[in-house]
């Protein structure tokens, strides 16, 4: 059996406007919406996944629009930035297209030996692109707003901001298949052998403030799992460490347990499948029409007249 790669699987955030959520990472960003369901504990509120092309593990960033909710603040115990890999050629291309598009960033600088450029969401949530030459045989989506040759491949890192290292350290080690590769300052660098979704930054800053979750900010990061039973073995690994993960959630694009790690950021496993493209007959309409899960379509009606519209 080939070895099942490990790594980030998708990050969830609270955005504002659905709409302005979906125009910013399907127009700006040249992300596919992939899917466009519900948050199944509450199906009043949109859940939207952006992800590359075919929505592989390792590229989907998806949002719960609340467009009443307070703006977020990033402190301890939260994932203070999210990471998209991009090719060795792309800088100059996205300073650019952000310059045209009205698109704040700072001045790139260098981390772990890699060029980095931050910006933020409409909603105020801190991206980077990390310009990678390891992505440069990874293909982007084709039909998207952005040529394929500077497309996003997915997911560069997750960046946890913590005041200790070691505990969440451990979780990412001894549960999740991470390794430390790298220090450099207060920032330590976790990897995986995986092509996109590879790696975590734990940011170590024990004077820094607790955040406050709203607008903006991510609400929980999920990593790979093959499937429901190794999500059960990896499981009892969790409980084995003194933490209380949920159980094994039905999901129906994948199925997911939760916990909360000791450094106060939620984590999520998801399997690898079915995914998003199990929803649909045809690829082509990924991301297109509402999909609720079988459990919700006798409540179709209902929901989509409590929904607003969200096209792009």
């Amino acid at each position: 059996m080939t070895t099942h790669k490990k790594g980030l699987h998708h990050i969830t955030a609270f955005s504002g406007d659905g709409q302005r959520n979906a125009e910013f990472y399907v127009h700006d960003l040249g992300l596919r919406l992939v899917l466009k369901s519900v948050n199944q504990d509450d199906p009043s509120v949109h859940h939207l996944f952006y992800a590359n092309g075919v929505g592989s593990p390792g590229s989907s960033m998806t949002f719960f629009p609340m467009p009443r909710a307070a703006e977020g603040h990033v402190g301890v115990g939260e994932t203070a930035q999210v990471s998209y890999a991009v090719p060795s050629n792309a800088l100059s291309y996205w300073q650019d297209r952000f310059n045209e598009r009205g698109i704040s960033y700072q001045e790139p600088f260098e981390r772990f030996g890699l060029q980095v450029l931050r910006f933020k969401d409409p909603d105020g949530m801190e991206l980077e692109l990390v310009v990678d030459p390891a992505m440069d045989a990874i293909q982007a989506w084709d039909e998207g707003p952005v040529p394929q040759e500077y497309g996003i491949r997915g997911f560069w890192s997750a960046n946890l901001l913590l005041d200790q290292e070691a505990p969440t350290a451990r979780v990412l080690e001894e549960i999740l298949g991470f390794k430390k590769t790298k220090s450099e300052g207060n920032l330590s660098l976790y990897q995986t052998d995986s092509e996109i979704g590879q790696s975590v930054i734990i940011e170590t800053a024990q004077d820094a403030h607790r955040g406050r979750m709203g607008r903006g900010s991510v609400h929980h990061v999920a990593f790979r799992t093959r499937d429901e039973e190794e999500s059960a073995e990896l499981r009892e690994k969790v409980v084995s460490m003194g933490l209380s993960p949920s159980g094994i959630i039905d999901r129906d694009v994948f199925k997911s347990v939760y916990f909360q790690t000791p450094g106060g950021v939620l984590f999520e496993m998801a399997t690898d499948g079915p995914g998003y493209k199990s929803v649909v007959e045809d690829e082509a309409e990924m991301g297109k029409e509402l999909f609720l899960p079988p459990w919700f379509e006798d409540k179709r009606q209902i929901i989509e007249q409590m929904l607003p519209e969200i096209r792009v």
